[in-house]
């Protein structure tokens, strides 16, 4: 599945997007846009897909989506379910990298903005102070009018610019080292892998998703992703996992095999492996705690 090019509609007389949607589920399907995208998750959980992360999102993530980055938001199955007071909930900016034109950009004193626009090119989830006063931000950019809306905007753009407060969610860039067609090619490689990771993904099926050959594809994969598909794919099983875990409606067997482990002592040492926990230890946390030591998982194609 390829990411859809969305058009991001803007107001009359306005040069940027801002808007607060409380609806039943986000947008579920791969797409990117030029416009940098600054999100909010007001409310809501699922699992976020940015180039070739795959992260645990939760109420009060505040993240930050590069231009052109494919992205999307999976909520959870009970966002599905038609529950009329159940709802997600974002506050979203979206923005051109050079929405005060290129000549502002290119400003000296700008330095800071286009190495900003760079690093969000590996998705970054801001954390701490940061994360606190850009929220309160962006609840005034909503009701701000004409000039304000701008300043209010650089503001933001200037305490991120700044800030330590952050993680990337890529680390290693892989997604960014191509152009957007090889972007679509390793996005329906994993796009098919999510859908069917529960099950044995055969060599041959995934080299057809990827229209290439079966001998070129572990190759292929390798050379994008720095690490083997079969590496890859222990990881969203692995995410799946903790997702069941914390949800807490299946055994500990039943969670290894609906997450496509048909070894029960694989599953035990892959899941320790990442996540640094046994699937009892992780359980347990998340149960007695109402907290994971691990909350959010990241994994990097």
């Amino acid at each position: 599945m390829k990411p859809h090019l969305l058009l991001v509609p803007v107001g009359p007389n306005q040069t940027f997007s801002v808007r607060h949607d409380i609806v039943p589920n986000f947008l579920n399907r791969w797409h990117y846009h030029a416009e940098v995208e600054l999100v909010h998750i007001v409310k809501g959980t699922g699992t976020q897909f940015i180039g070739s992360s795959i992260y645990h999102f939760k109420s009060g993530d505040l993240i930050l989506v590069g231009s052109n980055l494919p992205h999307y938001w999976k909520c959870d199955d009970i966002y599905f379910q038609n529950q009329p007071n159940l709802n997600v909930e974002a506050k979203v900016v979206h923005f051109l990298e050079d929405f005060l034109g290129r000549k502002f950009l290119d400003l000296e004193e700008n330095k800071a903005l286009k190495d900003l626009y760079i690093k969000a090119q590996q998705g970054i989830l801001l954390t701490g102070t940061t994360k606190n006063k850009v929220i309160e931000l962006i609840d005034r950019l909503l009701i701000a009018k004409d000039m304000d809306r701008i300043l209010i905007l650089l503001q933001i753009l200037n305490l991120i610019a700044n800030s330590t407060d952050n993680d990337f969610l890529l680390t290693n860039k892989a997604i960014n080292n191509f152009n957007l067609q090889e972007a679509k090619r390793i996005n329906a490689i994993y796009q098919y892998s999510l859908e069917n990771f529960a099950a044995k993904i055969r060599l041959d099926k995934i080299a057809e998703v990827a229209n290439i050959s079966t001998n070129s594809f572990c190759r292929y994969f390798k050379t994008i992703t720095k690490k083997t598909f079969s590496q890859y794919l222990i990881e969203v099983r692995v995410q799946n996992a903790c997702k069941l875990l914390v949800e807490n409606k299946l055994t500990i067997s039943e969670v290894c095999y609906a997450s496509g482990f048909n070894n029960f002592s694989n599953f035990n040492r892959f899941f320790k492996q990442i996540t640094g926990a046994s699937p009892l230890q992780y359980k347990k946390d998340f149960t007695n705690n109402d907290k994971l030591k691990t909350t959010n998982i990241i994994t990097n194609v």
